[in-house]
């Protein structure tokens, strides 16, 4: 069934609001701390910004002398008048040259600061992300955290950049241009504070609601789309199981919801412009009339009414606009938050910077090992296992699906915390190995392969990064994936696409087994690494992985039990215990095994 759909979390607006509180915003002074020396930057623009601020001030002011020059009467001649207005005309220039230099060094200042404090940010977020554990990433989605390291990023650049200068020059203006307003003409001041701040600020609330029915409308389109997303990626389900029509009522459903929607926007935003036209132009006529008569009384000279209506608009401008300036603070603030919850997260004690690797020699214990995922304490995966393997034998694990095979695997590469029991390589426990250490000791292929989106040469080399052209190649060989590679125009230089969609899969396996010779690891994880694999690829991959088994300790996670008649070791799971231990010969004759059960059924199906 349909998803209830929702707008891409690149939409900065869908993006939650914290509160102005002295607390977040003492959390998102924080964002300082990843400046360094480009500080200064902020407070210059901070500077330019107060040039804005004052030109636009300044100017209602010189444009309502030069336009009280037109009612100006008395004995003020023409000539005089012309020059005037020639003297007002060249301040008027020169204060727009000013405000655009201002703004353009604004603009240039905030963005190299914001730009330069992002970068930390964004390494600093990304460098703890792939060092976080992987019960950090089992407790979210990818789509979460790409949306914390793009959409939370951009707003907090959108708001540096431009919605906190913005905040800064409406507000002044607000303050100055109504301390204006009152020091020429109270009376009018009256007016207009009483009038026009209540008209923008409901101006406000009604374009709210008309954004509110516009979100709800794309919400419904959202919701659409993922219908006839899956009726027509399920086309074959919908034609086997003759549920047209229950298709094209789901969606007519929907669509006679967004044509709802979409009415009751339209007259909310006819409403809204009737509005506008009516009491917004209404009130400025309205203050037109109240400054006309106080002028032919004279009471206000024609230049500072003028100027009275110009600091009007610029103050009810503002008005309107600083409420949407201090929504982009609150997401901001809201978007920090999430952003430092990644910066401040408890990362896995890895040494980035890699040294000469000790190796073990592969002895591998487990003891008592019980485990349960963090996401799920209420479910305990392993049970009290306990084996042993020496250096250099092949170890397979049997068993049905969720018996704890792939849990063992992640365990030995330590991704999780045991919460009782011990393992231990060479008789140590692997706690108290250095991680990245422990890690190069280990290798794993696994039945998924996942590729990079770059060469096949670059996806070899991640198994051994300053490895040479001729290492890489004779992975390559040993792997199998020589001949396959050659034959394509580029070679090694061959794009593999998103995930290495354009090899098979046996190409990926193979590619994934050159990658771990590489490695050179002391012990190899192989993760039902042929069970996915047609007859022909499954030989050479098998034929690879028996030449990378070779002199390795060796855990084989397996699907096809023809793959494992020759392990040293059989341990057979079965809801997280282990049930049975032996070769492939005692298991087979034990009468009412389950390792035999299974083999029987597997070979018996087969034949």
């Amino acid at each position: 069934m349909a998803k209830r759909g929702g707008t891409t979390p690149d939409k900065l607006d869908d993006l939650p609001k914290a509160k102005l509180s002295i607390q977040n915003l003492k959390r998102s002074l924080r964002l300082f701390n990843y400046v360094g020396k480009h500080k200064w930057k902020f407070f210059l623009g901070l500077f330019f910004l107060g040039g804005t601020v004052f030109t636009a001030l300044v100017f209602p002011k010189l444009i309502g002398n030069l336009m009280g020059l037109v009612g100006n009467s008395g004995d003020i001649t023409k000539d005089f008048k012309l020059e005037a207005a020639y003297d007002i005309g060249i301040k008027l220039l020169v204060l727009f040259a000013c405000q655009a230099i201002f703004s353009f060094f604004r603009v240039v200042t905030f963005t190299s600061f914001t730009e330069h404090m992002l970068a930390s940010i964004r390494q600093a977020a990304y460098q703890k992300l792939v060092q976080m554990p992987m019960s950090f990433f089992s407790e979210r989605q990818v789509a979460e955290l790409n949306s914390r390291m793009a959409s939370d990023i951009t707003q907090i650049s959108e708001t540096f950049t431009t919605n906190i200068a913005e905040f800064l020059r409406q507000f002044v203006i607000i303050i100055g241009g109504t301390v204006i307003i009152c020091t020429m003409s109270w009376k009018m001041a009256l007016v207009m504070l009483s009038i026009i701040p209540v008209i923008a600020v409901f101006t406000l609330f009604f374009a709210r609601y008309i954004r509110k029915l516009s979100k709800m409308v794309q919400d419904k389109i959202a919701e659409s789309n993922v219908i006839t997303g899956e009726g027509l990626q399920g086309i074959s389900n919908v034609k086997t199981f003759t549920n047209e029509n229950f298709e094209i009522n789901r969606y007519n459903s929907v669509t006679q919801q967004i044509l709802q929607l979409a009415i009751k926007g339209g007259i909310a935003r006819g409403a809204f412009f009737s509005f506008v036209i009516f009491c917004l132009f209404g009130a400025i006529i309205f203050i037109v009339y109240i400054g006309i008569t106080m002028t032919l009384k004279g009471e206000l000279p024609a230049s500072q009414m003028m100027s009275f209506l110009f600091y009007t608009v610029f103050v009810a401008a503002s008005i309107g606009g600083i409420a949407e300036q201090v929504a982009s603070i609150q997401r901001a603030l809201g978007a920090t938050e999430r952003v430092m919850d990644i910066i401040d997260g408890k990362t896995e004690n890895i040494n980035l910077v890699h040294e000469n690797t000790k190796r073990v020699s592969g002895n591998i214990s487990f003891d008592s090992v019980s485990f349960f995922y963090p996401s799920r304490p209420d479910f305990t995966v392993l049970k009290n296992v306990s084996f042993k393997v020496n250096s250099g034998e092949m170890l397979a694990l049997v068993g049905p699906s969720g018996s704890g095979k792939s849990t063992i695997a992640s365990l030995l590469l330590r991704f999780y915390e045991l919460q009782s029991g011990k393992i231990s390589i060479d008789e140590k426990d692997i706690s108290s190995y250095d991680l990245t250490e422990y890690r190069n000791n280990l290798a794993i292929v696994p039945q998924d392969v996942l590729l990079f989106g770059g060469t096949i040469k670059e996806n070899i080399a991640y198994g051994k990064l300053n490895a040479t052209d001729a290492e890489i190649m004779e992975a390559a060989r040993q792997a199998n994936a020589f001949d396959f590679i050659d034959s394509f125009p580029d070679k090694f230089e061959t794009k593999v696409g998103e995930r290495g969609i354009q090899l098979s899969g046996g190409q990926r396996q193979r590619i994934a087994i050159a990658r771990a010779i590489l490695k050179n690891p002391s012990i190899l994880i192989l993760d039902e690494a042929t069970s996915s694999l047609d007859s022909e690829s499954e030989r050479l991959v098998q034929e690879a992985l028996d030449k990378l088994m070779m002199g390795r300790t060796s855990i084989v996670i397996a699907h096809r039990l023809s793959t494992i008649r020759n392990a040293d070791k059989i341990i057979v799971l079965e809801n997280g215990t282990v049930r049975e231990s032996g070769t492939h010969a005692e298991l087979s004759a034990v009468t009412d095994g389950l390792y035999r059960s299974l083999s029987r059924l597997q070979f018996d199906t087969v034949s």
